[in-house]
């Protein structure tokens, strides 16, 4: 089970797009933007930097390395972290919801209306609340934390202290986090508290470990049951396909989903780029045949893709049990 809670705060702008640029032509909106850093990211870092300090064997990391998130907390209380509301309890400003299933299809109960949920995180320690309990304690739901900040980079000349006039404008959007709050990833292996370069663009950041607390890998090592929400993207499928759902034969088939648009993903191995796939969002539901009497963490690896190793190994699909009305 994951034992340590990693925090990273960054030291000024994070890096916030997925590697898109707009073009010269078109300076308006966002271009592959894409934040928080995926686990991958925190693992890749681990790795290099443990080839420095030798405090293990690369062996025992490829082996034994389990990271998860992304999520993130405020500063002073971050075993209190901020993970996604599961998109059956909608809540917003004004009204909130929650879907149950009801004569076998999927029902908005609470209120008449769509609603838009203005929250998309709530803390750990509430993941078993009411969606009128949430919405009561504005303390324990939120929407992102950070903002987007535009930044226009020109491409000087070779020889003159001029933009150049072919492709001299690109735009990048950086991240601007408040001084409260930090980053948060759980993993089996610690790492020292310092300052490294995260990220794409390598921004330097601040990291801090702990150890998880104990109701936290009491929530973490819960049987899945019938019903469950993913806390993390999940990647299902080959290197060729993304599913919906692991197509191993020992997987119980979904009955029922709620979930939104997919996520290009696109993982990093050895230093090469692997082919783009697509993620299950963090938030989805999955309703299934037969219940999983087993925690995530237990799940069977053949479930997970591998793309230089398991999938696994970088919280693909982290999930934790819900309660839906209308489930028997």
């Amino acid at each position: 089970m994951f034992q340590y809670l990693i925090s990273i705060s960054p030291l000024g702008f994070m890096y916030g797009s997925a590697g898109a640029f707009l073009s010269p032509e078109n300076l308006v909106g966002r271009s592959g933007a894409k934040f928080p850093p995926e686990a991958a990211t925190l693992s890749g870092l681990m790795f290099s930097i443990n080839k420095i300090t030798e405090e293990f064997s690369q062996e025992q990391l490829r082996d034994n390395l389990f990271v998860a998130g992304p999520f993130w907390a405020e500063s002073h209380n971050k075993q209190n972290f901020y993970i996604p509301i599961p998109w059956h309890k909608v809540i917003a400003k004004k009204a909130a919801g929650e879907w149950q299933i009801k004569n076998d299809e999927w029902a908005l109960i609470g209120n008449t209306e769509a609603i838009e949920p203005d929250y998309r995180w709530q803390t750990i320690t509430t993941w078993k609340s009411s969606v009128q309990g949430l919405r009561t304690s504005q303390k324990s739901i939120s929407d992102n934390p950070w903002r987007f900040v535009p930044f226009l980079h020109p491409k000087i000349q070779e020889h003159e202290r001029c933009v150049q006039q072919k492709n001299g404008l690109f735009l990048e959007y950086s991240v601007q986090m408040p001084d409260n709050i930090c980053l948060v990833y759980l993993s089996t292996y610690p790492l020292k508290k310092g300052w490294y370069r995260f990220g794409g663009e390598n921004h330097v950041v601040e990291i801090d470990c702990e150890k998880i607390s104990q109701r936290t890998l009491e929530l973490l090592s819960q049987p899945i049951g019938k019903s469950f929400a993913l806390i993390t993207p999940a990647v299902w499928g080959s290197n060729r396909f993304s599913y919906r759902y692991p197509q191993h034969e020992t997987f119980p088939e979904p009955l029922k989903m709620l979930t939104d648009k997919p996520l290009p993903y696109r993982y990093r191995a050895k230093g090469n780029l692997g082919r783009g796939r697509y993620a299950v969002p963090a938030g989805s539901i999955y309703v299934l045949k037969e219940s999983i009497n087993k925690s995530w963490w237990e799940w069977d690896e053949a479930w997970f893709p591998k793309e230089g190793y398991s999938l696994k190994k970088v919280g693909c699909g982290l999930c934790l049990p819900v309660e839906i009305n209308g489930v028997t």
